[in-house]
Formats: structure tokens, sequence, C-alpha cells
């Protein structure tokens, strides 16, 4: 297993655009939040916002560079049939695929964190300003707080399964550019089909199956009784997705061609 860790860190480390991507992610997570925290105002009466939930917003938007991350960990190899030589030296098709997994969660997790920080800090230092004050009943964010730090966490684990989803598509379809778009079609255009139905039952069970509705879930810090699915329970259902793909990924892996 080592050796095939060496390898993938180094395919890793050499693919063209991954340098980018990871400052990437922790810019347009952050820059993301600053832009939504900046636009919401709160009145002296309060109001019902969740100041965690705004100042992490920008998670969406950093999901979709952790998608492309993580389909370019396969999809450069086989758009230049560097997989032949990749599954010939090591045979070990499982191996290589945790191995993949492994280097893939050991880059975006310490990006992820640090983009789920610097949305933190950003929303700590403009809500107030936009006044969401002590007085109106919104203290300022701080990780000591328990249901902040597990908002926290939370998300750097959304972003980590969102990889992993994305790694098991790019194995079964092979091709980067379809693969990104399965991607960002199940994590975007799930998230709205429930608003296009008009069936009460249809919108909740749609949405409890969307994996970014399900998943993002765990950002809520108020009124969790009426959400459709408590935080964790919500990210239970995105890393059913992620396992259900890479579980499918690896089948085909096995048992196709390179």
């Amino acid at each position: 297993m080592r050796r095939e860790l060496r390898a993938e860190w180094t395919k890793l480390r050499t693919e063209t655009g991954v340098g980018r991507l990871l400052p990437a992610l922790v810019g347009l997570t952050a820059a993301a939040a600053a832009g939504v925290s900046a636009s919401v105002t709160c009145g002296a009466a309060g109001c019902g916002h969740d100041t965690v939930k705004l100042a992490l917003t920008g998670v969406q938007v950093g999901q979709a560079v952790v998608a492309v991350l993580a389909v370019l960990v396969v999809g450069g190899e086989y758009g230049t049939g560097m997989i032949r030589t990749t599954l010939t030296a090591m045979p070990r098709r499982g191996a290589v695929l945790a191995a993949k997994a492994a280097v893939l969660i050991g880059v975006t997790v310490p990006a992820g964190a640090l983009a789920v920080l610097a949305s933190l800090l950003a929303g700590r230092l403009i809500l107030p300003g936009r006044g969401f004050t002590a007085g109106n009943g919104h203290p300022p964010l701080s990780l000591a707080d328990g249901p902040t730090l597990r908002a926290a966490a939370g998300s750097v684990l959304y972003l980590a399964l969102v990889a992993l989803l994305s790694l098991g598509i790019a194995l079964a379809v092979r091709d980067s550019a379809a693969a990104i778009g399965v991607v960002l079609g199940l994590l975007y255009v799930s998230a709205i089909l429930p608003l296009m139905v008009a069936d009460p039952d249809w919108q909740l069970a749609l949405w409890r199956l969307s994996p970014s509705n399900a998943g993002m879930s765990i950002q809520a810090t108020t009124n969790l009784a009426s959400l459709p699915l408590s935080p964790w329970a919500g990210l239970g259902v995105l890393a059913a997705w992620a396992v259900a793909a890479l579980a499918g990924g690896g089948v085909l892996l096995r048992v196709r061609d390179a």
C-alpha cells in the first residue's frame, strides 16, 4: 500500500491545475461567505437568520472546486492513457483505489478546514456590522460554541465526502468533462429539484434524497426540530451517496480493461 500511496501522491502533485485548485477552494469559499455576510441585515428587533449557516454558505461554491479536483485524480489518467501504466505497475486495483482516495482526502481536508475557518472569520468580522450583534441575539461566531464547532467540522467532512463521491463517479465515467457534469448536476440540480414539484410529500422525499440538501443540514444551528433531517442524519445521506459511488466505481475498475 505504501508504494501505491507514494505513486498517487506523486501524480497528484504533478497534475496540471491541482496547485491552483486548492488555493481556489479556500479563496472562493471565503469570498462567497464574505459576500453573503455583507448582503444580509438584521434589524434592531432581531431576526431569525442562522448566522453560522450564513457564514458557511460559501461551502456551496467550494464544493464545485472539490469536485473538479477529485475528478482530475482519475480523469487525467484516463485522458492521457496513463491509467494503463498505473495498473500495469500496480495491478492491485483495490489498493490503487484506496490510495487515490487517501491522497485525495489528505489534500481536501486541510484545504477544506482552511476554507471553513476563513469563512467563519469573515462572518465574525462582517456580520456584527450588519446588525447581527449580541444585543440582537447573535453573539460573535466562535468555535467554542458547540453547535458552531459541529457545523464547522461537519462542513469539512461534507467537502471530503463530496471528494469521494466525485472520485467514484469519475472512475465509473472515465471522462473528466462528463464526470464533472454528472457530479455538479447531482449536487446542484438535485438541490433545486424539490422546488419544481408541487406535492409536499414528494418535495420532502426529494429533499432528503438530495446529497447536497441533506448534507448541508450539518451547518444548521437553529430550529433543528424543523429540519427534514437532523444534521448528522443529513450528512449520513451524503456519506451513503459517496460509499455507493466509490463501490460502483471500484467494481467497474476491477472488471473493465484500462
